[in-house]
């Protein structure tokens, strides 16, 4: 299952969502400030290691990091996961 990491007022995280839902991508959404400590330092890390930036995905243990939405890219990593056809 693809794991967002997202936050709720964030434009490029809502963009995202519409997209894997417009696809057919099943997601799991999770809100960045409701997760666990280790989960957050984990994100943080994923993403240079100086604060959480949304959105950040993770597909069976491989991480995007969160980046201003650019569906050509987006399109780009979910065919490299094998998650678009």
């Amino acid at each position: 299952m693809l794991n967002v990491y997202a936050w709720n007022v964030c434009p490029h995280c809502h963009r995202t969502i519409e997209y894997l839902k417009e696809h057919g991508i099943p997601f799991r959404y999770l809100e960045i400030e409701e997760q666990p400590r280790d989960v957050i330092r984990k994100v943080i890390d994923v993403n240079g290691g100086d604060d959480w930036v949304v959105p950040t995905l993770e597909y069976q243990g491989q991480w995007r990091p969160g980046q201003v939405f650019d569906a050509e890219k987006l399109e780009h990593d979910l065919r490299a996961w094998g998650l678009l056809k």
